[in-house]
């Protein structure tokens, strides 16, 4: 639970200047509200004028009707509070972020100075990042993995009962690749250990809620391809995913090109990551295997954003615009047929700030063609649904926290409205998320 009080928000149904004091919900007395439109996190269509009972820790009743008499506030027969201009929606679920990066800073050297600090620093580094979060609306944070344990660390945190204000963070602790190839900065090698079997072992043994695996190597945007090999084979990914089911941990996969996708498709991890190169029947196979993607535009696109600063010319800008278009397609496409898309920025790369640019990568998302609420539902329900966190959070649900954001600036309208003044509602109690954030640190 947060360890300071957080302030009660003010707001009104119209305008968020004008004042309404939405209560703090305890366990003993719980809140009613009643908004113009619910959105679950995994429905097609708005739930219109519903209701939401819930008290400082879980969700009681979310419906169209009035809720039963027994769930709402000894002699209340009206909500709490009325709020037709309002949308209610899941907390956000930010499902590809490096913590032990700071992903805000675009200096390369100073990118590679930072890397160079002892992994307590980095720890200390990326604590105050949590309450950032937290206030801009993020429930959930899959950690993306790294060496120094940073992610491992927040995760240990957020399991203490006298944790800060913080988001849910579970961590693969070390990806794993082979010696010599791409990932050294977050990875350890599989050949240090005699089999696939124990590297997977000691990676659970160390914490990991997960298994990151990295396959491939990444974009040459000078060339626009993946021009090296893939690093591992299909029967080694294959062990390894094996491995980690036999430990009950889900297996996300770092992986562009099409060769490398084929292996970790074939290999039957549970998440692409990035996947940039995916072919229309990989797409297919992903749908009909239920293997989740998580499509990453706003690294690439902040190549584009700071590309004077990056040092790329014309060509390379169009090697990059040609590849973010075929990305978009793709996802259209992979929307279309099925496939489970599940919304992460990988914060922490080059420009991609944590938080701040999660909205950067659902505002991607919908400029690449998804409706707002494709969009929203990817970065709520579906990674709820899909990425087997260790509690329930990201739809509005009976039995799920009571973590939500309120806003009466229509976010089906725009996703990019989500970073317009709301509130967050966060194990009952209520705080101001306000349009400007301090990136210092992000």
């Amino acid at each position: 639970m947060p360890t300071s009080e957080p302030r009660i928000a003010r707001s009104a149904p119209a305008s968020m200047d004008e004042t309404l004091r939405i209560p703090e919900a305890t366990r003993e007395r719980p809140v009613w509200l009643r908004v113009g439109t619910l959105l679950d996190g995994v429905s097609t269509t708005p739930l219109k004028g519903a209701h939401i009972v819930y008290d400082n820790r879980r969700i009681l009743f979310a419906g169209a009707n009035a809720p039963p008499r027994a769930l709402v506030p000894e002699g209340r027969g009206a909500p709490d509070l009325d709020l037709p201009g309002f949308t209610l929606l899941p907390g956000l679920i930010e499902a590809h972020a490096h913590f032990f990066l700071e992903g805000g800073e675009l200096d390369l050297e100073k990118r590679a100075a930072y890397l160079e600090q002892s992994a307590e620093r980095l720890l200390r580094l990326a604590v105050p990042r949590l309450e950032k979060l937290a206030r801009l609306g993020i429930v959930g944070v899959r950690d993306a993995g790294d060496k120094h344990g940073v992610g491992l660390a927040l995760s240990k945190l957020y399991a203490n009962g006298d944790r800060p204000l913080m988001p849910y963070v579970d961590s693969p602790g070390a990806a794993i690749h082979h010696r010599g190839r791409y990932g050294g900065f977050m990875a350890e090698a599989i050949e240090d250990f005699p089999s696939p079997a124990a590297c997977v072992a000691a990676r659970v043994a160390a914490g990991a809620h997960r298994i990151k695996i990295i396959p491939t190597g990444i974009i040459n945007f000078k060339k626009g391809a993946v021009t090296t090999q893939p690093q591992m084979t299909a029967d080694e990914v294959r062990a390894l995913v094996a491995s980690a089911q036999s430990l009950g941990r889900q297996t996300l996969a770092h992986a562009s090109g099409d060769e490398g996708i084929e292996r970790v498709l074939e290999g039957g991890v549970d998440s692409v990551e990035h996947g940039f190169f995916v072919r229309d029947d990989q797409l297919a196979r992903m749908r009909d295997r239920g293997i989740a993607w998580v499509p990453t535009f706003a690294p690439v696109q902040k190549q584009i954003d700071h590309a004077d600063g990056m040092g790329w010319d014309a060509g390379v800008v169009s090697h990059l615009r040609r590849i973010l278009a075929a990305h978009a397609a793709s996802l259209v496409k992979a929307h279309a047929m099925g496939v489970t898309v599940i919304a992460g920025s990988d914060a922490g790369s080059v420009g991609v700030a944590h938080g701040i640019d999660f909205f950067y990568e659902l505002e991607l998302m919908e400029r690449a063609g998804l409706s707002a609420l494709a969009v929203l539902n990817a970065a709520t329900g579906a990674g709820s649904r899909r990425l087997a966190f260790g509690e329930r959070f990201g739809r509005i649900e009976p039995g799920f926290l009571s973590r939500f954001l309120l806003t009466c600036h229509a976010p089906l309208e725009a996703v990019s409205n989500l970073r317009k003044p709301k509130l967050v509602v966060f194990d009952g109690a209520v705080l101001e998320s306000g349009a400007n954030v301090d990136p210092a640190g992000l």
